[in-house]
């Protein structure tokens, strides 16, 4: 439903997006990250027909968004970076022209304002200026413009940013129900809310994209993989017994709380061996725990390569 080929866009000597190739389908939830300047916004910014692409192709629902862009943005809500509004409008007034620039009249459009100004609990801000709005409501106001005509591909860049823990929550329980049956992209900073919203990951720097698949995959390629850690009081024997199983590669202890992480010979599972090494010890700890890798430590890793490669 969302889809690139070979998408790319110059200023003058720079590249800010070199052949992207990105395939998102209904159901899926791909988040793109990246670091400042990697060209994320940039990508975006082509799909959503807001920037020309110096080469390449970019589709939403199969209409190509330089050949075809009414129809390519009938089909898709965007939630641009700084939530950008008419200021000067209150929040009613606003929404209430977002749907006629949408098409939508009469009963239909009553109805699907009434739902968005509930969904996104606008009620007390209506008759307030978008000027004097807080970060928060000015978000949640131009959410709300991006899912008013029901579109079937969604582009969201930071979608939580200024929300609350509570707003955050129920943001993403929005985003994993509309999910089911659109397309979704989603650009943030937060890797915590990658794991709960999203299915599928893409990571740019220097605006190529560096790898891309399930978060279980990606945290796959972590070396906290398959790590055994656990919190037991400082030892030196029990960490040269644990560096001594065969199946073990290190042992490290963080200084600041003391928690003992067991790294594993690559492509080996080491929780069994831990566990009988400790009973027979007569060791006793807690929160022994199976690491599932770590989505940070990836992240760094692929664009600090990245920024080195560059810098070379």
């Amino acid at each position: 439903m969302i889809e690139t080929e070979a998408l790319s866009k110059r200023y003058g000597a720079l590249q800010a997006v070199a052949d992207l190739n990105l395939r998102v389908a209904a159901g899926q939830v791909l988040g793109l990250l990246g670091p400042n300047g990697a060209g994320k916004s940039t990508s975006m910014r082509m799909i959503a027909g807001f920037l020309l692409p110096s080469s390449g192709r970019a589709r939403v629902c199969g209409h190509d968004v330089v050949r075809d862009p009414l129809s390519a943005r009938r089909a898709l809500g965007y939630l641009p970076e700084g939530a950008p509004s008419y200021g000067e409008m209150n929040v009613r007034e606003f929404l209430q022209f977002v749907a006629r620039v949408r098409g939508l009249t009469g009963i239909a459009r009553n109805r699907r304002l009434d739902e968005m100004i509930a969904l996104l609990q606008l009620q007390s801000v209506l008759e307030q200026s978008i000027d004097t709005l807080s970060k928060g409501f000015r978000r949640r106001v131009c959410l709300a413009q991006a899912l008013l005509h029901d579109p079937p591909a969604l582009i969201l860049d930071e979608p939580t940013d200024g929300l609350d823990p509570n707003q955050q929550r129920e943001v993403h329980a929005l985003i994993r129900e509309m999910a089911r049956d659109r397309a979704i992209i989603l650009c943030t900073h937060a890797l915590n809310e990658v794991r709960t919203v999203c299915n599928r990951v893409a990571i740019l720097a220097n605006g190529r994209l560096r790898v891309q698949g399930t978060p279980a995959e990606l945290e796959m390629q972590s070396r906290h993989h398959g790590a055994v850690s656990f919190h037991a009081p400082a030892n030196a024997l029990l960490r040269e017994l644990l560096a001594r199983l065969p199946d073990v590669d290190s042992v490290e202890v963080d200084p600041a709380d003391g928690r003992v992480t067991v790294f594993p010979r690559a492509g080996k599972r080491i929780l069994g061996e831990v566990q009988r090494l400790l009973e027979a010890q007569g060791v006793s700890v807690d929160e022994l725990q199976l690491e599932r890798g770590r989505l940070d430590e990836v992240f760094r890793r692929i664009t600090d390569d990245a920024a080195m490669a560059r810098a070379a």
